[in-house]
């Protein structure tokens, strides 16, 4: 049942984040978890971009926080002539920066909010990347209709249904094709959400999978991210019929003094804050 207050506009706090009335931790379902986080993005979006969006880039590659750029990984191999899905977009730096080295990109997100960002700086910077708003669990694409597929944070922890969104990647994918995508590294789960090395503490289960969840003024669900373990992740990628190339810990840029959430210089020394997932389908 939708809750009263599901489709009203989300209040937001000082820092222009949507406000959170509380936090639980406790199930919650693939549709429950689409509906907030839908809400969520399409609120944070203006504060979000106007946080990151210089770490960023309007054409940039940047697959997470450690300051790892595709530009230097190539863990997506030759993109040129590729035609290439990245799922969870967002603003999409790189999806533009992907067609500014040669490949054919489409470029999805959940959220309304985002994709008006994306289309801004598309015509800013003259890359007209096409634009799709979709979840990452059914991806209106043709079966085997694409090289490269990727997502860079975009998508995946906040999608109950990791395995359905998994098997919809590789059903897409042609024979051959790669996917990668960078998440949460599960040993981020058992530690407070903090920058500071000092805090590095465990306050939960490293195997507790109750997804964390906040809820607005009148208990509605307003954001959910799931946990899994790495050996979850491994499961769920060979459970959608792909196969598992690497596994990507991605340490510290050096002089990299960007704070980003929980991830900081400091923190990054000590322990891994993402884990990259590269895969091919057979």
């Amino acid at each position: 049942m939708t809750h009263p207050s599901a489709s009203a506009p989300l209040p937001l706090d000082s820092d222009g984040y949507p406000a959170a009335g509380g936090v639980a931790r406790r199930p919650a379902g693939d549709a429950e978890s689409a509906r907030a986080n839908r809400r969520w993005w399409d609120a944070a979006a203006p504060a979000y971009l106007a946080e990151h969006g210089r770490d960023l880039g309007d054409v940039d590659f940047l697959w997470c926080p450690e300051g790892l750029r595709e530009a230097d990984a190539h863990l997506l191999g030759e993109v040129a002539g590729r035609r290439v899905l990245e799922i969870g977009c967002g603003s999409a730096p790189c999806a533009r920066w992907l067609r500014s080295a040669g490949a054919d990109v489409v470029a999805l997100d959940l959220s309304a909010g985002m994709l008006a960002r994306a289309a801004e700086l598309n015509r800013s910077t003259g890359l007209a990347v096409p634009l799709l708003q979709a979840g990452a669990g059914a991806l209106p694409l043709a079966d085997a209709s694409v090289d490269l597929a990727c997502s860079a944070f975009g998508g995946l922890p906040f999608v109950a249904d990791v395995e359905g969104a998994l098997r919809e990647v590789a059903r897409v994918l042609r024979p051959g094709g790669r996917f990668v995508a960078s998440v949460n590294h599960p040993m981020r789960w058992p530690f407070p959400d903090s920058p500071d090395p000092d805090d590095l503490r465990i306050v939960s289960s490293y195997f507790d999978r109750t997804p964390y969840v906040e809820t607005d003024s009148a208990g509605a669900t307003v954001y959910v991210e799931h946990h899994r373990t790495v050996g979850d992740w491994v499961r769920a990628v060979v459970g959608a019929g792909l196969v598992l190339t690497d596994l990507v810990e991605p340490e510290w840029t050096p002089g990299r003094t960007e704070n980003w959430g929980q991830w900081s210089p400091e923190r990054g020394a000590l322990v891994p804050g993402t884990l990259v997932l590269v895969c091919t389908r057979p």
